[in-house]
């Protein structure tokens, strides 16, 4: 694929195109919902420019940028309108990635003993960014009529992926809610 010209004037009255090359408002749940996780990938590159991101989580999240991109290709075409065309569809084996991940970091974490407040490290501070982001794309995909089911699966695993990750990256200092103390 060759973009030698990004700007095409095709949307400026207000539709663009699916992948199967119907229009549909910018407005339309499909949209919104591919727009929510492709901001999500955008803030995932600002997690990774970070220095206190651990480094071992930097790979994981490079591999959760291209899965976004293929969940949104999966979102830009509603199931039954392939064209004869096979197309790229998020898949179990993806979900099941991120849900070994989330064994993998959170057998080392203390058991939580309150909810968390969003901080800590710039990169668990992002991370939470990252987190609430994911679960906005997760609503908007469920708003989405005939979608594929694993896309939420996936955004719902992620978005627990995103909560680990911040804790780990706070490495056991966590700022903790704290019921009431500003009564």
């Amino acid at each position: 694929m060759n973009l030698t010209r990004i700007y095409t004037r095709l949307g400026d009255s207000g539709e663009t195109h699916l992948g199967d090359m119907s229009r549909v408002p910018k407005t339309h749940p499909r949209i919104e919902a591919y727009g929510e996780t492709d901001e999500l990938n955008a803030h995932l590159g600002v997690a990774l420019t970070l220095p206190s991101l651990p480094e071992r989580f930097a790979p994981w999240l490079r591999r959760i940028q291209n899965d976004l991109f293929d969940l949104g290709a999966d979102l830009s075409v509603p199931e039954g309108q392939e064209g004869g065309r096979e197309r790229l569809r998020v898949v179990p084996e993806q979900t099941t990635w991120l849900e070994e991940r989330c064994d993998e970091v959170n057998a080392d974490l203390q058991p939580l003993r309150s909810f968390l407040l969003p901080g800590g490290t710039p990169a668990a501070a992002q991370l939470h960014v990252c987190r609430t982001v994911c679960r906005r794309a997760e609503r908007r995909t469920l708003e989405v009529e005939g979608a594929n089911p694993e896309v939420a699966k996936y955004l719902n695993r992620l978005s627990d992926l995103l909560f680990i990750l911040s804790r780990a990256a706070n490495d056991g200092v966590e700022p903790l809610w704290e019921p009431g103390a500003s009564r």
